[in-house]
């Protein structure tokens, strides 16, 4: 009787949750009591055409829980939407920057996530896997029992553009710094003055993909690194991570491409999404693939411990539209109260009429 009990008790508040995210929707504009409520890192937010918005992270250690809200406030849960790690599954552990993206009445999720094939005992085998759903709120099953391509490095943070300009899909990824260590002026300086022995790097990539998602077209094509000399522009803030020493890693991460006019922007991360020098910059293109352009402007958001604020670790963000048309940007942050926790905020952003992306945070609600 007691199990009866229970799970009965699981299947109404399963019912509770699934109405939460299935209910009708009223349209909202940008008006956020950062932080908000929602406690994980690498947020997605995706506004779906029943009016929702659904918000998606890196939270659960065997898959991806979502929340939805109807005004960007108040956000509800709508429980875990993905699971993964089960032994008939590719994937092992470690679900990481999930992605959703609506397309032809089905919701796809974009993923990262360790290869449970690791015949050389590597810690990292990170590949990126695509599940599929009739709904935002899930469930999502894997679309194929593999990686959508197996490079010879590990990867995450997958990002997706579908390009009205070319007709073409494509893929954006981060490879991993394990065991890619890059020589630079830094790696030189760090040597010479007894600090690390190397300096391990992440790159952003970006490939064609094909449109059913069951792979790539062609090869992977290098977007975006940290600087090589030190006198580059972006050296200082991109560095900050070895030069506070918080790690021998320099990051380049949790990019994110859209395109606005005839100019494609890239938002990327650096530093160590750990540390309290995570930070967002971006770079812009003519093409998908680039090449791109590093902004003077960098980085476009960061702490503001440093002007007497409460946010630092501020990173791995996306670009949104509310129903309005606003453009808003969703990214995770940590407070000096709670350093060891991520949590997810919204502010406004804007490109300028010269071209330049702006965004107008961290803030915080007094």
């Amino acid at each position: 009787m007691k199990n009866t009990i229970t799970l009965s008790a699981v299947i109404v508040t399963a019912l509770i949750t699934l109405a939460a995210c299935t209910s009708g929707s009223k349209h909202a504009t940008w008006d956020s009591p950062n932080p908000l409520d929602v406690k994980l890192g690498d947020p997605f937010i995706l506004h779906a055409s029943d009016g929702r918005y659904y918000m998606y992270g890196t939270s659960l250690a065997d898959g991806f829980e979502a929340f939805v809200s109807d005004d960007l406030r108040e956000w509800k849960p709508c429980g875990q939407i993905y699971k993964g790690g089960t032994p008939e599954q590719w994937n092992l552990d470690c679900f990481w920057a999930p992605e959703v993206y609506e397309r032809d009445g089905k919701y796809y999720l974009f993923y990262s996530s360790n290869k449970r094939d690791n015949p050389e005992g590597d810690l990292e085998v990170f590949r990126i896997g695509v599940a599929v759903s009739d709904s935002p709120a899930g469930p999502f099953r894997d679309l194929m029992n593999r990686p959508v391509f197996d490079p010879p490095y590990p990867i995450i943070d997958a990002n997706v553009l579908f390009d009205d300009a070319t007709g073409r899909t494509y893929l954006y990824f981060s490879r991993c710094c394990y065991k890619h260590a890059v020589e630079s002026e830094l790696a030189q300086k760090e040597r010479a003055a007894g600090g690390y022995a190397e300096i391990e790097e992440s790159w952003v990539y970006g490939v064609e993909m094909k449109p059913d998602f069951s792979g790539v077209i062609g090869e992977p094509k290098l977007l975006l690194q940290p600087p090589m000399k030190l006198n580059d522009v972006q050296a200082e803030w991109e560095s900050q991570s070895v030069t506070a020493h918080e790690a021998n890693r320099r990051w380049t991460e949790g990019s994110y491409i859209f395109r606005e006019g005839d100019t494609y922007y890239i938002m990327y991360s650096a530093n160590c999404y750990q540390g309290a020098h995570y930070a967002v910059g971006y770079a812009t293109a003519d093409n998908p693939l680039g090449p791109f352009r590093k902004s003077s402007d960098n980085p476009v958001l960061k702490e503001n411990v440093t002007k007497g604020g409460t946010v630092m670790g501020t990173g791995h963000n996306m670009m949104f539209r509310d129903a309005s048309g606003r453009m808003l940007t969703v990214y995770h942050g940590r407070l000096t109260s709670n350093p060891d926790e991520r949590v997810a905020f919204i502010d406004p952003m804007e490109i300028t009429p010269d071209g330049h992306l702006v965004i107008h945070g961290p803030t915080v609600q007094e």
